[in-house]
């Protein structure tokens, strides 16, 4: 009987995988299709990369794609790490206040978001461009930051940063030698996630983009409208670079504390 459990729940989980994956599979082997059509394959071939990148609208996509999820990222760093040491300082009432407020963006269809934001930039009268799309990932990615900083800055002991005071650090090094080291966790997590957030993002994106200014998930809606087989070499750009980052910020938080623990082992 457990063996029967055991394996129904190997076979709905392998469907499950097959249902989820596979379509990524099949993209990837078409982004190396020779043929030009998007459903039969004509033998592997590179073309649709080297057409990709001597594509001068996706190399500005690129650029603006990577330096807008670059300041977000930094910006949400800083605002999201302040806010949180912020709050782990606040009272009650304001620390839960702020952390549903926090938690309504990263709750509501980004559709919600995007649309507030167009309207917002409208009621400014603030000219859709580069500004504002920059702006609005640094809204949208901020709450990320905040949610992966806040858990490691209520684990840290309130009496480091009251001993490196008392030891004559001012409240900037206590800031940067103290506090900061010990949640350095968080912030790469929140990093990261925002980084990927910000550079796979096509909703809020495409609602305040404007004047010619397109980042690579625009470019790829666009490429959708008509039959161009290079998208499949552009998704699966796409996709690398998110599973890098995703990668990355799964696994570096737990070497860094897998280190930092032999570390303190070693110590005692």
């Amino acid at each position: 009987m457990r063996k029967e459990k055991k394996l129904s729940k190997v076979i709905i989980i392998s469907l499950c995988m097959v249902f989820l994956y596979f379509p990524i599979f099949i993209m990837a082997i078409f982004s190396f299709n020779s043929a030009k059509s998007l459903s039969h394959f004509g033998g592997f071939s590179g073309r649709w990369y080297v057409q990709l990148f001597n594509n001068t609208q996706l190399l500005n996509a690129i650029f603006v794609s990577v330096s807008i999820a670059v300041i977000a990222t930094i910006c949400s760093v800083v605002l999201g790490t302040i806010t949180a040491i912020a709050l782990s300082k606040s009272k009650k009432t304001v620390r839960t206040l702020v952390q549903q407020v926090n938690n309504l963006p990263i709750m509501n269809p980004e559709i919600v978001t995007a649309i507030s934001l167009m309207l917002l930039f409208s009621f400014v009268n603030f000219e859709k461009g580069y500004m504002t799309m920059l702006l609005a990932h640094i809204a949208f990615c901020t709450p990320y930051v905040i949610t992966n900083v806040y858990p490691k800055v209520k684990q840290l002991d309130d009496n480091l940063a009251d001993a490196a005071m008392d030891l004559g650090a001012t409240p900037f090094q206590t800031l940067t030698k103290v506090i900061i080291p010990q949640i350095k966790p968080g912030i790469f997590a929140g990093a990261l996630l925002s980084f990927t957030m910000s550079f796979d993002d096509f909703i809020i994106s495409y609602f305040v983009s404007g004047n010619g200014v397109e980042n690579i998930s625009i470019v790829v809606y666009n490429m959708s409208k008509r039959v161009d087989p290079s998208i499949y070499a552009l998704s699966t750009v796409i996709l690398v670079v998110i599973l890098i980052g995703v990668l990355l910020g799964t696994f570096v938080p737990y070497i860094y504390l897998k280190k930092r623990g032999v570390k303190n082992e070693k110590a005692i």
